[in-house]
């Protein structure tokens, strides 16, 4: 049995971006989890552009 999992999940979220202002999304997480309850780390994190990109979510800012 692993203690130490990596899970990814992917939601609808919606960005801001100053050329195309409110963007919704699909952001994927990567996660690191502990018994695969707890989520210990955010690995790295990457949406799909609207053009098909993908993107890190830095480049972006979350909707106010």
């Amino acid at each position: 049995m692993k203690l130490i999992r990596i899970k990814r999940k992917t939601q609808l979220e919606q960005r801001h971006t100053r050329k195309m202002g409110v963007l919704s999304t699909n952001v994927t997480y990567i996660k690191k989890t502990f018994l695969n309850l707890i989520p210990l780390k955010t690995l790295h994190k990457y949406r799909e552009t609207y053009y098909g990109e993908i993107k890190d979510c830095e480049d972006c800012v979350l909707a106010k």
